[in-house]
């Protein structure tokens, strides 16, 4: 029904219009008596064998929903009754942002892809905080963290750590965003040393904390194998939970959509299909080089069951969508679900 019906004419809106009517229909929606209830009852799978204890949490399934779509932390459980296992709220940073000049998101569907240079718009931390205590979580959530746009790299540590300790009371984990292609100079802080520092004092924070939050890194899919290595390196000496692999690429390599429509998007992060392979290999390189010692979370080209398994074979613990979300429709989650159920099942009994 989505794709026959709905998607067609939220297709003809530009994508970023659409996410607000979306969100706007969310809370309309389940303001009507009994609809959250029906949602939940429809969408979700439950089964024992589903269930993941990762980094000292107990998902109830592998689904999880990737940063960038919960922009504001305001939709996180409206988006729960859909299945999804956790929700990454933000990024978000210390101080609130409008982002990029518009337009900023972009479809090529010949694709299934997105292209997007939102530029972390968000309404701050503070916004973020309000928002999480007004409407307790029902549903697993991290906290993507990010510095301002005007900071400068030597002093990002400082967002960093503001946000930490401002969200630290209110998220179930952290994930520190060092890898989005449209901050600019943002991408240097993946660098070893600049990790390391920005690390060290998160966990510095972290034990000062009365109950320990799990913090984990997201990473670029366009890592060299060197810089990989260093990646695990610096995860394994800081101690850090673990890895969210990938964000979007700059890349453009094999697209379908026309070469001067593409030009024209211009830069920005490309999601969706044509990110798959790359992000499974990220994926199974970090898990054969750390002999399976850091959990990985896989996100990037699920757009199919057949994409979702593929992820965990190469040894992802759970998984993330975003543009699949988008392009195939919340009856997603439930598919992929009932796919991964069956495929445990299958797996235990081989």
């Amino acid at each position: 029904m989505y794709k026959a019906l709905l998607r067609p004419i939220l297709f003809l809106f530009s994508p970023e219009t659409v996410h607000h009517m979306v969100v706007n229909m969310l809370h309309i929606g389940f303001m009507i008596p009994g609809v959250k209830a029906l949602v939940k009852m429809t969408c979700k799978v439950q089964d024992p064998i589903m269930e993941t204890e990762l980094f000292g949490i107990r998902f109830p399934n592998k689904v999880g929903l990737a940063a960038g779509f919960d922009k504001q932390a305001n939709i996180y459980n409206h988006l729960a009754a859909f299945g999804f296992g956790h929700i990454e709220i933000g990024t978000v940073n210390p101080l609130p942002q409008p982002g990029n000049p518009k337009p900023r998101l972009f479809r090529l569907k010949k694709d299934n892809a997105l292209v997007n240079r939102m530029g972390f718009n968000n309404p701050g931390v503070d916004q973020f905080v309000k928002n999480l205590k007004k409407h307790r979580p029902e549903v697993i959530v991290g906290g993507n963290i990010g510095k301002n746009t005007l900071t400068l790299n030597e002093n990002a540590i400082d967002d960093y750590l503001v946000c930490f300790n401002k969200l630290h009371d209110w998220v179930d984990y952290f994930v520190i965003n060092v890898s989005c292609p449209n901050i600019e100079g943002l991408g240097k802080l993946q660098d070893k040393d600049e990790l390391i520092k920005i690390i060290s004092r998160i966990n510095e924070a972290g034990r000062q904390k009365e109950k320990r939050k799990p913090v984990l890194l997201k990473i670029a899919p366009d890592l060299p194998p060197g810089q990989l290595d260093d990646v695990i390196q610096v995860v394994t000496t800081t101690g850090i939970d673990g890895i969210i692999a990938t964000n979007t690429t700059t890349t453009r390599d094999n697209l379908s959509s026309d070469a001067e429509m593409i030009e024209q998007i211009g830069r920005g992060g490309l999601s969706g299909k044509p990110l798959r392979d790359k992000s499974t290999e990220t994926i199974r390189y970090i898990v054969e080089k750390s002999e399976g010692k850091i959990p990985v979370i896989g996100v990037g080209g699920i757009m199919t069951p057949e994409d979702a398994i593929e992820k965990l074979e190469a040894g992802a613990s759970l998984l993330q969508v975003y543009t699949g979300f988008i392009y195939q429709g919340p009856a997603m989650v439930k598919k992929l679900n009932k796919s991964i159920r069956n495929y445990l099942l299958q797996k235990n009994h081989s």
